[in-house]
């Protein structure tokens, strides 16, 4: 197993943890007695686990640490940081007043995926290859998702959670309509031969 992968796997393991945190915060706000200790660890388990996104793919390519686990890997970490993050931020209060995630975006960010995968596994039914390049909208698209949770972690601030969610709003629906392109060019191909 390649150190890339490794870094991969270590971000899978910080979400439950981050999970645990995030969810005793959201309880301690709900009780009226906000543990600020549990947010701080939130964030940071948080921050770690969104960096490590960006590392273990540049030692796999800085190093020569390309592997099939870690291509496999990599994506359902993502997905469970991000998906883990959205529902428990949309589900709880982060500091009252309505500090949370509209759930539009919660929604948004669900179906993007949602497709994404629909997608990917109907080309794959076609017995079309699946060839999906990471396009710049999709990277853009995470580091927005990834600084709106950022934001709502920091919280409250005198800009409500609404304002960075439409501008990362952009971005996942931009990054939607790209894929959705891709997906549509491979179907125009030949199919793979058995």
């Amino acid at each position: 197993m390649t150190f890339a992968t490794k870094i991969t796997i270590t971000r899978m393991i910080l979400v439950p943890v981050f999970a645990v945190f995030s969810i005793s915060y959201g309880h301690s706000v709900r009780e009226d007695s906000p543990m600020e200790l549990y947010r701080w660890w939130a964030l940071a388990t948080f921050v770690t686990a969104a960096a490590s996104d960006g590392i273990d793919g540049w030692v796999a390519r800085r190093f020569n640490q390309r592997s099939e686990l870690g291509a496999y890997l990599d994506p359902i970490a993502d997905k469970a940081l991000v998906f883990t993050a959205i529902v428990i931020l949309s589900i709880y209060e982060w500091g009252g007043d309505g500090w949370r995630l509209p759930l539009w975006f919660a929604s948004l960010v669900i179906a993007r995926d949602s497709m994404i995968l629909a997608g990917i596994r109907f080309i794959h039914s076609t017995k079309h290859p699946v060839e999906i390049h990471p396009h710049w909208t999709g990277k853009v698209c995470t580091f927005s998702i990834f600084a709106v949770l950022g934001w709502m972690m920091f919280g409250p601030l005198p800009l409500s959670p609404s304002y960075p969610c439409a501008l990362a709003a952009v971005f996942i629906i931009w990054s939607m309509i790209t894929y959705i392109k891709q997906g549509l060019d491979i179907l125009k191909r030949p199919k793979a031969r058995d």
